[in-house]
């Protein structure tokens, strides 16, 4: 699923505003480094001119964000947001399906789409930060030596399908999955009408409403773009190991970054929440991420980062250990 005003599905999908970091310093991604145009968080109205403002050390002025952080933390979002999940009979997942299959599908269809009428300036932004993830997953599978005409994917949360479609018109076999209905009959209806205007190459996609936990079978390729955020550590971790169990040759994941910095400015985007926050951001240390791949036999050949104004994502191409030390 798509999932991810901060992204993706990517805080995209939690909608708190995202910051940038720069890409890992061993990084031999082919995808390139975009530089967005950031802006500052200010609040000036509520602040007294700079010369009134005493110099700050950088120990006291790193003391008061963490203390900024911390009280971030507590504050009502949170709870807004278990009540959600309590209401839609759970956890995170409850939480995540009720928001995708409601209000949460409407947003991101529109998103997701290519009209341009009653979509704001951070829907648009969004909206090109996950096309700039769907390009840089696409440009890693055709410059990977497994043919994509022929090759069986799981585009594992595959929202309206902005992912699966352009697969299948390239000749994969693509089975298309994600946790909302919703999102699944959308990403069908796009897919028959792509199927009209398309090359004999098509190969309609397999849709079908899963979780990523009922996930099963074997697949070339396994793709799984913006839907971390939706995860705790510990379940981030199971998932990616339960995903790259159904992978043969190529596993391609993106999630949001964690970093100090990161995670300070996603709190203190939680504190003007709007009515579309309804589920958890959560974001990955690269660490993580590498750790869960290689307990279940994979490695990272491949990265990439994609930022824009209110969107930012880390891209891992992994392969087989065994495949990679040959």
């Amino acid at each position: 699923m798509a999932r991810a005003a901060v992204s993706t599905a990517p805080l995209s999908r939690v909608h708190s505003p995202p910051p940038l970091i720069p890409r890992h310093p061993h990084s031999h991604s082919r995808v390139g480094l975009l530089h967005p145009q950031r802006k500052a968080l200010t609040t000036a109205a509520a602040l007294p001119p700079a010369a009134d403002l005493p110099p700050l050390s950088l120990p006291a002025a790193a003391a008061a964000a963490a203390a900024l952080a911390a009280a971030v933390s507590l504050s009502d979002p949170e709870r807004r947001r278990r009540a959600q999940a309590e209401a839609a009979g759970g956890g995170d997942k409850e939480a995540v399906r009720a928001y995708f299959n409601s209000t949460g599908f409407e947003r991101w269809r529109k998103i997701y789409g290519s009209a341009t009428d009653g979509v704001n300036r951070v829907q648009l932004d969004i909206r090109e930060g996950h096309a700039r993830t769907v390009a840089a997953t696409l440009s890693m599978l055709r410059d990977s030596p497994v043919p994509l005409a022929g090759a069986t994917v799981c585009d594992a949360g595959c929202g309206t399908g902005s992912l699966a479609i352009p697969l299948a018109s390239q000749g994969a076999s693509v089975l298309a999955s994600d946790i909302s209905a919703a999102m699944v009959s959308e990403a069908q209806r796009q897919a028959e009408a792509a199927a009209m205007a398309a090359s004999d190459t098509f190969r309609m996609p397999r849709f079908e409403v899963r979780d990523l936990e009922s996930l099963e079978g074997k697949y070339d390729i396994v793709v799984c773009l913006d839907v971390l955020i939706h995860y705790p550590r510990e379940e981030a971790k199971q998932m990616i190991r339960h995903l790259a169990s159904l992978a043969e040759k190529r596993v391609l994941i993106s999630f949001a970054p964690r970093t100090l910095y990161f995670d300070f400015l996603k709190r203190v985007g939680e504190l003007f929440p709007g009515p579309s926050k309804a589920t958890r951001a959560y974001l990955h240390s690269e660490r993580d991420i590498e750790d869960a791949l290689r307990d279940a036999g994979w490695r990272v050949a491949n990265r990439g980062f994609i930022s824009t104004q209110f969107y930012f994502a880390k891209l891992f191409e992994a392969v087989p250990i065994a495949a990679a030390s040959q």
